[in-house]
């Protein structure tokens, strides 16, 4: 089976730096979708309270047959738990769905900067988590750099990864960058930009050079990027395909001329202004 790399985080956990997101999976395809994953050798499984499919997660991970201590599995607070009581329930809840003592990895999902709640308040109710062992490691999702730096300068505790928009569309090199310097690990969403990146003539003649899909050489400009990623999929074909990615090597033009193709467009909301809280 495929070895796939680990990246150790700023506390010594280490990650496996492909992954399988579940983000747009029905509930009720959740655990086939996830243990096709691990049946084809994916060791990450990235999920969210807002996407409604712990609870498929868990099943999966129960039924694979497969040691929980060799599966990563990250979850994400939704929006409405921000203030610190709610932050510390709705964790319980993602435990309670995933029917586990803990997992590898919990993030702020956004950082909600225009709506009533703090960040800070919300980031050190995950801090008291961790302290708990309940989360072997903490982070963010969608933070700038100036939400970053709010935390640097006021928690106590370092994000492990900030899980960001990224693609060839999105380069995001600026707030990735920051990451970098602080020890802040960047999680690339999104990374084949929904699909729009797979047509792009560049990609197209890279692949056809070095025989591989569109897709595939996307995700291996991440991996060697030092993104961590997780895409997406439902069809057995695809998951096989995304795992492929280690048979082969971008040269560093292509890596370059991949990364020429950012044009600042994003696919989702823009973290400074998204304030959607669910009913």
């Amino acid at each position: 089976m495929t070895s796939i790399p680990t990246i150790t985080l700023n506390n010594g956990v280490e990650i496996p730096q492909l992954g399988f997101g579940v983000y747009q999976v029905e509930p009720d395809q959740t655990k086939d979708a996830t243990l096709t994953a691990l049946e084809v050798g994916y060791r990450h499984i990235d999920t969210a309270q807002m996407y409604g499919n712990e609870a498929g997660v868990g099943e999966a991970l129960r039924e694979s047959g497969i040691d929980r201590s060799e599966i990563f599995v990250t979850s994400k607070l939704n929006n409405g738990f921000h203030r610190r009581d709610d932050a510390l329930k709705a964790f319980d809840g993602t435990l309670d769905a995933l029917k586990a003592d803990f997992v590898d990895l919990f993030l702020i999902h956004w950082p909600l900067p225009t709506t009533d709640v703090d960040y800070l308040e919300t980031w050190k109710a995950l801090e008291e988590i961790y302290a708990t062992g309940r989360a072997k490691a903490i982070g963010v999702s969608n933070f700038q750099q100036a939400h970053l730096q709010r935390l640097l300068d006021e928690a106590d505790v370092v994000p492990a990864v900030n899980q960001i928009e990224v693609h060839p569309y999105l380069a995001n090199d600026s707030l990735r960058l920051f990451g970098v310097e602080h020890g802040i690990h960047t999680e690339a969403w999104s990374p084949i930009a929904q699909g729009k990146v797979l047509e792009d003539p560049t990609l197209v003649e890279i692949a056809e050079r070095v025989g591989k899909s569109t897709a595939q050489v996307t995700l291996r400009w991440h991996v060697q990027r030092g993104d961590i990623v997780f895409p997406k999929s439902v069809t057995r074909s695809r998951v096989e395909e995304n795992f492929a990615l280690f048979d082969f090597e971008l040269s560093d033009v292509d890596v370059a001329a991949i990364t020429d193709l950012d044009k600042g467009e994003r696919t989702g909301p823009d973290p400074d202004t998204f304030d959607y809280i669910p009913s």
